[in-house]
């Protein structure tokens, strides 16, 4: 049994040291277009002193987001901006391979400027081709990229509690909701939603 063990472990030991530098490179490659241009990654293995039930090593991501700033552990420096772009980045890198049908990003575009938010939504649109993706979003550059947009509600009340609402929107809705989201009004704000839908 317990060469059986280790056959299976070394098996997963050389798929992984394989597997590392493809994952470096995709995840590189994404996390560019999302606006880590100078970023460094690597997925480190680290031998463990026996086999355990993820196999005969540790697995750890070392990411350096900024130019100068040497690698360390991804779960112990990044910000939540960050660790969100880096896990689109590593789902975008990892599409093809990953079988989980359903995808959903909850505010993954906080804390990043309008260009950066225009990459994200590309990014997860990228992602829709090969899942289901969800995205609660308050940039219009993100919703724009959408197939279908639904409007989250709340405020009205229901035998004493508060109650949301969800809808989907049609041509109209969207176009109003993205003005909304521009915080303008007007032809002018009206005309730059439309744009936005067409891009």
């Amino acid at each position: 049994c317990q060469a059986a063990v280790l056959q299976a472990g070394q098996t997963l030991s050389a798929t992984r040291a394989a597997a590392a530098p493809r994952l470096e490179e995709d995840f590189l490659t994404h996390a560019r277009h999302l606006g880590f241009r100078q970023s460094l990654f690597t997925a480190r293995l680290t031998p463990l002193p026996e086999p355990g039930p993820s196999g005969m090593e540790a697995v750890d991501f070392l990411f350096g987001p900024n130019p100068g700033e040497p690698r360390k552990e991804l779960r112990l420096i990044a910000s939540s901006g960050e660790l969100a772009r880096v896990m689109l980045a590593l789902k975008s890198a990892l599409a093809k391979q990953d079988d989980t049908p359903l995808l959903i990003f909850d505010e993954i575009d906080a804390n990043v400027g309008g260009e950066i938010a225009r990459a994200v939504g590309m990014k997860m649109r990228e992602l829709g081709r090969d899942h289901q993706v969800i995205a609660i979003t308050h940039f219009p550059q993100v919703a724009a990229l959408a197939d279908h947009h639904y409007l989250i509600s709340k405020g009205q009340t229901a035998e004493g509690r508060t109650v949301s609402r969800l809808e989907e929107g049609d041509s109209n809705a969207r176009i109003a909701e993205l003005v909304r989201m521009l915080g303008a009004s007007g032809p002018t704000a009206e005309a730059h939603a439309r744009e936005l839908l067409i891009h």
